[in-house]
């Protein structure tokens, strides 16, 4: 059959409408997708300088930026007084040790946190942040008490190998402190620490979480016990673990599920 002028045009006209229609429709979906709002970070450092918190901030911040994450980082407390703001998160990430805390500072986070935002964090940055405030170290689901022997070396070792915070890591040593907690039996442990007794000859043997998570209402909480200073997170295993933490705290697909408090003491 021999087409007429007319006809091929007609097709031809059609065969462009279908494509332009098609990379319009790919065009709008790929607008759609940039324009889905990203899970905002809210990292807020300060207190003792000894324990490196903009350095050691300077470590994820990026890493978060590169992962999706609309980051952003405040060096005061005040910070949690924009309820608006609090309420807009996925993720809080603290690194301030030693600090005072208002009242009205601590009901933003701890408001923020109930409500389902989450809250990670490292050594004293989380645990050892505002002595004076309990029903914040409830939330961290524990506190720091000593650490015997100050920078000494010591094993680290995965609790939980099934877990995907911890899935695929092995026994690790570190050179840092060795945080010695007081931590609320509810916590979900995923990585503990073993005391030898060479400073304090009563702990030998006592073995101390050193990573954990728990639910505090409806926000997910990490905390790891590593990151006394910056060059604490170039032990890979160290870094490893306070990403996948921070990754599940703000409920990224694929981190995991909520933990379910068991009994530690079940022998």
């Amino acid at each position: 059959m021999v087409m007429s002028r007319q006809g091929l045009g007609f097709r031809a006209t059609l065969g462009l409408a279908l494509v332009t229609g098609a990379v319009i429709a790919m065009s709008a979906a790929i607008v759609a997708q940039n324009a889905a709002p990203k899970k905002k970070v809210l990292i807020v450092w300060g207190g003792w300088d000894g324990h490196q918190p903009k350095q050691t901030v300077d470590i994820f911040a990026p890493w978060l930026a590169a992962r999706g994450f609309d980051v952003e980082i405040a060096n005061t407390l005040d910070v949690y007084l924009d309820a608006d703001k609090m309420k807009s998160l996925s993720l809080i990430v603290q690194a301030f040790t030693m600090g005072q805390i208002t009242g009205a500072q601590e009901k933003g986070l701890l408001d923020a946190v109930r409500g389902g935002v989450g809250l990670a964090g490292w050594h004293g940055g989380l645990s050892d942040a505002f002595r004076s405030n309990t029903e914040y170290e409830f939330m961290v689901g524990g506190s720091w008490a000593a650490h015997p022997g100050g920078i000494t070396d010591y094993e680290v070792n995965i609790a939980r190998r099934d877990d995907p915070i911890t899935k695929g890591l092995a026994t690790f040593r570190m050179h840092s402190e060795q945080y010695y907690m007081l931590v609320d039996p509810s916590v979900e442990v995923l990585a503990t620490t073993t005391f030898s007794g060479q400073f304090v000859p009563a702990i030998k043997g006592v073995v101390m979480p050193v990573a954990w998570k728990k639910v505090y209402g409806k926000g997910r909480v990490f905390h790891s016990t590593l990151g006394h200073v910056a060059a604490d997170f170039d032990v890979p295993e160290a870094r490893e673990i306070m990403k996948r933490g921070m990754l599940w705290a703000a409920r990224v697909p694929g981190s995991g599920d909520d933990p379910v408090p068991g009994n530690p003491y079940l022998r």
